[in-house]
């Protein structure tokens, strides 16, 4: 299976991109909305990166030990993750904390002035 032919950019768009995005994201948020720290990003995301390397394996025959390919889905997905903790991080300072912070952008928050 070629990187670059039709068959694989595809796969790797549905499965990569789309599931292990979404289930990414869907982690970052959960963990934090349980207001865990944001270290355990990175070992949940090496595991779900895992479960999206072996799905490449065994559903379309990709390679399943190659360091690269890993690494390629673990940042993926590791930037999902990210996306989605910071942003329930940022709902949660300022609708559980309004009187504290305010919002100043989709993933920022600071100090209220007054």
């Amino acid at each position: 299976m070629s990187w670059l032919s039709d068959d694989s950019f595809r796969v790797f768009l549905v499965l990569t991109l789309i599931l292990g995005g979404g289930a990414a994201f869907l982690a970052g948020k959960g963990l934090a909305r349980s207001w865990k720290p944001f270290g355990r990003v990175f070992f949940y995301i090496a595991l779900l990166t895992a479960a999206v390397r072996f799905f490449h394996y065994a559903l379309f025959d990709g390679e399943l030990l190659s360091l690269y390919y890993y690494l390629v889905t673990y940042a993926l997905l590791l930037a999902a993750a990210c996306l989605g903790f910071r942003l329930m991080r940022t709902t949660q300072m300022v609708t559980q904390y309004r009187w504290l912070y305010e919002r100043t952008g989709l993933l920022t928050w600071r100090e209220r002035l007054s």
